[in-house]
């Protein structure tokens, strides 16, 4: 047996392995890793100069896309089929279902109380100070979206303490 061995040259043997479908797909996969790895840098030096509202928008956006709203679960409007169905029977599926997510609506404040009414929205929101004012002067405005009655029960207490008309909708 050594003597077939020592009649295959070491260079055929080596052009023999590697031209394997093996080592190609390997070669591919390392080429096709190398690409991702410059797409995903050169995302992230996109990312990097963004602004911070910038930054802020695209989070937003980016958990829409991928259907992770914060105030709850994405829900889809209807098609067209489900439309043209009876809509006594769409009224009546609608009454029977029991509401699990609340939006709290701020309805008015005491002027008084708005620096602190401010502060307590931004504790339960994850809202600059900025951001937070202006929704709070924006009032009636939807504080938060989908909330379950037990997480809004405390919300509602803290801002009705501070002077704030509150409703659970």
């Amino acid at each position: 047996m050594s003597s077939i061995a020592t009649k295959i040259p070491t260079r055929s043997l080596y052009r023999l392995f590697a031209a394997t479908p093996l080592s190609r797909a390997a070669a591919l996969s390392t080429a096709t890793a190398e690409i991702r790895t410059q797409k995903l840098e050169r995302i992230a030096d996109e990312l990097l100069d963004l602004t911070k509202l910038e930054r802020h928008d695209y989070a937003i956006l980016f958990r829409l896309k991928m259907g992770l709203d914060r105030y709850g679960p994405v829900v889809s409007a209807p098609g067209p089929a489900a439309a043209a169905g009876s809509g006594e029977a769409a009224a009546g599926e609608a009454k029977a279902a029991e509401k699990t997510a609340f939006d709290v609506k701020l309805e008015k404040f005491e002027a008084a109380a708005k620096i602190k009414i401010i502060k307590e929205v931004r504790s339960f929101t994850d809202l600059g100070l900025k951001e937070a004012k202006d929704l709070v002067e924006k009032a009636p405005v939807v504080l938060k979206k989908g909330v379950s009655k037990e997480e809004a029960g405390p919300i509602i207490e803290k801002l009705k303490e501070l002077g704030a008309t509150v409703v659970l909708e």
